[in-house]
């Protein structure tokens, strides 16, 4: 064997058992470890547990002995609904269920009647102790206006004094003698007095009416006068022409002709044939 073979494994062999050696010691020191960890855990648990005991029965006794909650009450009663009643009647039901009438405020509504209660405090269905106030709030009504007189006011004018005072206005369309836009009437009608919002109809006038020209050519004149009386025309000036003898006493023309459109009211010259000439 040779020499240098011999101290090579002599040298193996010795780093082996050292390493060994290393090895070992690190698995002892861990085991110690989590073996010293143990006691101390249950250590900790131990106090929090005590702890929370404590607390719950120092709780118990705060809650239970030193400062207990106060019985339930036993004099509650539930509170009725007044909306829609007067306060009369609001006051006996309220009495009816062992309650008082508290103050009563008011405000104006635009659609509850003057006098019947709006709302209350505490509200229905609520409880209350026996003898106590409900506080009530009662409707004065609508706000009121009376309707302006506008009657023959121009329309736009009139719709800027209804709309002003707070009224809503629908227009209609008349006849009328009146002039043609003017405010006829109005319903309901001027110095009534109304609440707000309120609708009012205006009345504006579009003229007199109008009819067609009759056709009068060739009628006696006392007929054409007839007819033109019987649509609300009048006659104006009649003059008479010579015809040659021809057509006397007939109507030889008229002004306006036939079948114009024509206000009633309105005059018609007539033309008629000389008579005896």
């Amino acid at each position: 064997m040779k020499l240098g073979s011999s101290l090579r494994k002599h040298r193996g062999g010795g780093g082996s058992r050292r390493g060994g050696g290393k090895g070992g010691a690190s698995r002892g020191g861990r085991s110690g470890g989590a073996a010293s960890l143990g006691p101390r855990l249950r250590l900790a648990g131990s106090v929090l547990g005590i702890a929370l005991a404590g607390w719950g029965l120092g709780y118990l006794v705060a809650t239970r002995l030193l400062y207990p909650a106060p019985p339930p009450p036993t004099n509650l009663v539930s509170v009725p609904d007044l909306k829609g009643q007067s306060v009369g009647e609001g006051e006996a039901n309220l009495i009816g269920a062992g309650l008082a009438l508290g103050p009563v405020d008011s405000l104006l509504h635009p659609t509850v009647p003057r006098g019947l209660i709006l709302g209350q405090t505490p509200l229905p269905g609520q409880v209350a102790i026996r003898a106590s106030e409900v506080r009530v709030t009662r409707s004065l009504g609508p706000q009121t206006r009376a309707v302006p007189d506008v009657r023959n006011v121009d329309a736009s004018r009139a719709l800027v004094v209804l709309e002003t005072v707070g009224l809503l206005v629908a227009v209609d369309s008349v006849d009328s003698e009146i002039p043609r836009g003017r405010v006829v009437s109005t319903h309901p009608s001027a110095g009534s007095v109304v609440g707000l919002p309120s609708q009012i109809r205006l009345s504006v006038s579009r003229g007199p009416a109008q009819v067609l020209m009759p056709y009068l050519l060739g009628m006696e004149e006392a007929a054409a006068v007839a007819a033109l009386d019987s649509l609300g025309l009048v006659v104006g000036a009649v003059e008479e022409v010579s015809r040659d003898g021809r057509d006397a006493g007939l109507v030889v023309d008229q002004q306006p002709a036939a079948d114009t459109p024509v206000e009633r009211g309105s005059a018609v010259r007539l033309a008629v044939g000389r008579r005896g000439g």
